[in-house]
């Protein structure tokens, strides 16, 4: 039998660009089932030597300047949009209006507002839509649900998530884009808590109501042109300017009558200016029957406790193993570990595999249009020192009852 060809449009070519590339080219081998040739066709990036590396290294037949030639192009199929938050927006309305489905990194906009538009743009052109909150997909994080969904840990009662990362801990990182309101809009609530935000709802249904606070660690940051660098840069003695948004977000949440924890309260936490973690993503979650506990340093390993009494009351550390998630796709056996790219292949897999018209288990823009309501209701609590209730959203791949 044939296999369907599917073209690939790619729009900015830094890390995450070059995760996807690989995604789309690994693609038919990890998952022959899909019967599936996927050609790189055409990439775009502003800066010339990114566009030439696109062809060059990561296989693309063309490479352009400008990304609506990416857009326009008759052979591309599906498009992924990797370029800096203050873009996707227009970027995503763009591929909607040019009938592409697309794979957009978060945050999809600067706020609700922003990502609802798209969302709207996306409906009214009937394009697929698969946003990369990867955090989804390790395969602990599947059995994780599983069990939550089974019943097996009673009726959830709270929850405790946190993202910390310690990716702007040095003072003297430059000042990029992302500490400047026009580009990023929100600091880590859009860049971390988003992700926080999305798999907890994932997991246990919709955030209803938030009580959040917000802080700016380090209010100044030495100047960085834009395209000069980034925010990993050390920059001694330069002019200082001032950063727009938040290192910090903490947020007391609980989730509305329709999710499988309703009824259930937690805390989330985020910081992108933490010293120790290096990329401490992690959940706690608790029942009446059990609780789990998951962190991404350690992402092919899920502590769970089963039962309230007995001689090995406590945690089981669990290792992914076939049977959880697409981790038989990746590995034979336990005790060998998946990595961050491989949640990016799995991503790639769920957004295909729709687009073929197979089962939509990819993370759709309602999902974002979610995240974002959460956060935006953060925003305006912190602002306000009140709880603020969030808009419900519709179409969503939330845990529901």
């Amino acid at each position: 039998m044939s296999k369907k060809e599917i073209g690939v449009g790619l729009i900015s070519v830094g890390w995450m660009g070059k995760v996807h590339s690989k995604a789309y080219a690994l693609l038919p081998s990890f998952y022959p089932e899909l019967n599936v040739k996927t050609r790189l066709v055409i990439a775009c990036d502003s800066a010339p030597d990114r566009a030439e590396y696109a062809q060059d290294v990561l296989g693309y037949e063309q490479f352009t300047l400008d990304y609506n030639e990416v857009l326009n192009h008759p052979d591309v199929d599906v498009v992924s949009i990797c370029a800096p938050n203050f873009l996707h927006a227009e970027m995503g309305i763009a591929a909607a209006k040019a009938g592409k489905a697309f794979w957009i990194e978060k945050p999809v906009g600067r706020g609700a507002h922003e990502t609802e538009a798209v969302a709207a743009a996306a409906e009214q052109a009937g394009v697929l839509t698969t946003i990369g909150f990867n955090y989804r997909n390790p395969p602990v994080v599947e059995h994780a649900k599983q069990l939550i969904a089974s019943g097996a840990l009673g009726r959830i009662t709270n929850v405790r998530g946190t993202f910390f990362a310690d990716y702007s801990s040095e003072p003297k990182g430059a000042l990029s884009w992302r500490f400047k309101r026009e580009f990023a809009g929100s600091g880590v609530l859009g860049d971390l808590m988003g992700h926080l935000a999305d798999l907890v709802q994932y997991l246990l249904g919709p955030i209803s109501e938030v009580n959040a606070v917000t802080k700016t660690i380090y209010t100044e940051r030495p100047i960085l042109q834009m395209g000069q660098g980034t925010h990993f840069d050390v920059i001694e003695g330069g002019e200082m300017g001032a950063v727009e948004n938040e290192d910090y977000a903490g947020m007391l949440i609980r989730f509305g009558d329709s999710a499988i924890a309703a009824d259930a309260v937690g805390t989330l936490e985020a910081c992108r200016a933490s010293v120790g973690p290096r990329a401490s993503y992690n959940f706690e979650i608790y029942g009446t029957e059990g609780s789990l506990k998951w962190d991404f340093e350690r992402m092919n390993e899920l502590e769970v406790a089963i039962g309230r009494s007995g001689l090995n009351l406590g945690y089981q550390r669990v290792m992914a193993a076939p049977g959880m998630g697409d981790f038989s796709h990746f590995l034979p056996g336990a005790g060998t570990s998946m990595g961050y790219d491989d949640l990016k292949l799995i991503e790639c897999r769920k957004f295909i595999e729709a687009y073929l018209g197979g089962p939509a288990k990819n993370c759709n823009i309602q999902d974002a249009v979610a995240s974002a309501r959460v956060l935006s209701a953060a925003e305006e609590s912190a602002a306000s020192r009140q709880w603020v209730s969030v808009p419900a959203t519709d179409g969503t791949t939330a845990a529901l009852r």
